[in-house]
C-alpha cells in the first residue's frame, strides 16, 4: 500500500507547485494604473468595467517569450476580424464571438525599472501595429504580489475579469490548449 503514496504525494506537489494563482479567484483585480500605447494613463480594472476582460502580465524577458507564445490564439479568439463579424451567425455555436476587454501587460517593477524606456520602445518596434490597442505598460514599485499571488517572475500570468472586475480565472506559464479552453469556458459563464 505504500507504492502509493509517493505518487500521490507527486502528483499534488506538481499540482500544488505549478497551480495558476488560483487564490486569487472570486476577488476583485486591484487598481493598476498603466500607460497605453500612445502614453496615456488608464487604470485596470476601471477600463475594463461592464465588459469581460483578460489581462496577461509579464515581470521579466523569460515570461515575455511564454506570453508571446500565447498572442496569436488570444488576439484570433477573441478580437473578430471585419468578415469574422459579417460573417458570424448567432445560431452557430461555433462561430462564437466574444466581446471581450483584451489586454497585454508588460510589467516595469523595482530594477526593471532603469530598463523601462528602452524596453518599451523595443516592444513598440517589434510589435505588429494591430496589437497597439491591446497593449498596457505597467511601470512603478508596487509587484502586485500578494494581491494576484504571484509565484515565479519568469512565467506570464492571465486573469479573466467579470463585468465587475471580479477575477474569475486565473493560469500561468506558456500557452496550451488546455489552457485556453479553460479561458473561454470562463468567458462562456
Amino acid at each position: 500500500m505504500k507504492k502509493y503514496y509517493l505518487p500521490i504525494a507527486v502528483i499534488t506537489f506538481f499540482a500544488m507547485a505549478f497551480a495558476p494563482a488560483e487564490g486569487v479567484v472570486g476577488k476583485t483585480f486591484p487598481d493598476m494604473t498603466c500607460e497605453d500605447y500612445n502614453g496615456k494613463q488608464v487604470k485596470l480594472p476601471d477600463i475594463a468595467k461592464g465588459k469581460y476582460t483578460l489581462v496577461g502580465m509579464a515581470f521579466s524577458n523569460n515570461a515575455e517569450k511564454d506570453l508571446k507564445e500565447w498572442i496569436e490564439p488570444l488576439y484570433n479568439a477573441f478580437v473578430p476580424s471585419k468578415k469574422q463579424k459579417e460573417e458570424s451567425n448567432p445560431f452557430d455555436i461555433s462561430s462564437i464571438n466574444y466581446d471581450v476587454n483584451l489586454y497585454f501587460v508588460p510589467m516595469f517593477t523595482s530594477t526593471n525599472q532603469l530598463l523601462s524606456k528602452t524596453a518599451k520602445q523595443k516592444i513598440k518596434e517589434k510589435s505588429d501595429p494591430q496589437l497597439y490597442p491591446y497593449l498596457l505598460f505597467y511601470e512603478g514599485d508596487k509587484t502586485y504580489k500578494e494581491e494576484l499571488n504571484f509565484e515565479k517572475k519568469d512565467v506570464p500570468y492571465f486573469f479573466v475579469l467579470d463585468k465587475t472586475g471580479k477575477i474569475v480565472h486565473a493560469t500561468s506559464g506558456a500557452y496550451s490548449e488546455n489552457k485556453m479552453d479553460d479561458i473561454t469556458d470562463a468567458l462562456s459563464e
